[in-house]
């Protein structure tokens, strides 16, 4: 932990020098020492989803990807790829409902683990392949492999956006669809503005982002990737149906004090050795990023739901 907590540090250190900092294994240090207690209070799908007062969390999550199903126009016997694809909460719903088989991409061998025996429990480990790789760097898939392509709030940590991009579009087939969900500064953030900058730089700590793009940035990256961006929206935003704030579950009283308690818990089982050392280090770094992102979410200057569907043209 005291690792991942310098990473800023040593990312502002090597800013001259690009070799002197590895993003990616900062992210995957992220994930391997914070899923399963993100999986505890998030559910088996980590991302963020438009929120609607009449459904729970869950329910919100599933249409998102039902949505994302739709878009990508799956139908049986392709094969698409889940770029970052964590724990396979949303691959698992891929699979089950558009009947395609999925290549999960992360460099997290403990995620993939989680992943594998998740997808096994649920009877549809046969339509799943894994491998085992940053997806900057898919060497290992030759070009013009998948059919379709999804990449959910993984993408936002690529340490250049253009280059993965040009790697996802490298490995698709002409005319294949790619879904993407981004974290991003709105056109409300203010880089003049102090707390503006503080609230970005306690999301980009806190979730492990060597930066946050604005929307335009997203779009002008696909472009230069080779992509033909089809429509682009931020999902937070939706003036034609009643909605709940994204960042609500994490922003209620009963939610606060729950984490507060939790730490407190997290501490006492950690001096007990129930859990490893660090854990207490591991839980305090995500309350403090539930706090960024309510900041960011209250402020109206960072979304988690900026949503595009581009083309590889034919």
């Amino acid at each position: 932990m005291q690792h991942l907590d310098g990473w800023t540090a040593r990312a502002s250190a090597a800013d001259g020098d690009a070799k002197g900092y590895e993003h990616t294994e900062t992210v995957k240090e992220y994930y391997d020492l914070c899923s399963e207690l993100m999986i505890f209070g998030w559910g088996e799908s980590l991302h963020f989803a438009p929120l609607s007062p009449r459904e729970t969390l869950e329910d919100s999550k599933v249409r998102h990807q039902r949505l994302m199903i739709s878009k990508l126009e799956l139908r049986e016997g392709m094969t698409v790829v889940d770029v970052g694809c964590g724990i396979g909460g949303p691959m698992r719903r891929v699979v089950r409902e558009a009947g395609v088989r999925v290549v999960g991409v992360n460099n997290s061998e403990l995620q993939l683990a989680k992943a594998r025996s998740l997808n096994a429990a649920a009877g549809l480990d046969h339509m799943v392949d894994y491998l085992a790789c940053s997806f900057m760097h898919m060497g290992a898939v030759a070009d013009c492999t998948y059919d379709g392509a999804y990449a959910i709030e993984s993408t936002c940590h690529a340490p250049d956006k253009t280059g993965a991009f040009v790697e996802i579009h490298r490995v698709l087939k002409p005319g294949s669809l790619f879904w993407g969900q981004e974290m991003c500064m709105t056109d409300r953030f203010d880089p003049h503005d102090s707390r503006h900058r503080a609230i970005k730089q306690d999301l980009m700590h806190g979730i492990a982002l060597k930066d946050i793009a604005t929307t335009g940035e997203v779009d002008r990256a696909l472009e230069t990737a080779g992509f033909e961006v089809i429509e682009g929206m931020d999902r937070a935003v939706d003036e034609t149906r009643p909605s709940t704030p994204w960042y609500q579950p994490m922003d209620t009283r009963l939610r606060i004090l729950g984490r507060k308690a939790f730490i407190g818990a997290a501490g006492l089982v950690e001096a007990l050795r129930v859990v490893p050392k660090g854990t207490t280090d591991v839980v305090r770094l995500l309350d403090r990023t539930a706090d960024a992102y309510v900041a960011g979410g209250r402020a109206g200057i960072f979304t988690p739901l900026y949503c595009f569907l581009a083309r590889k043209p034919l």
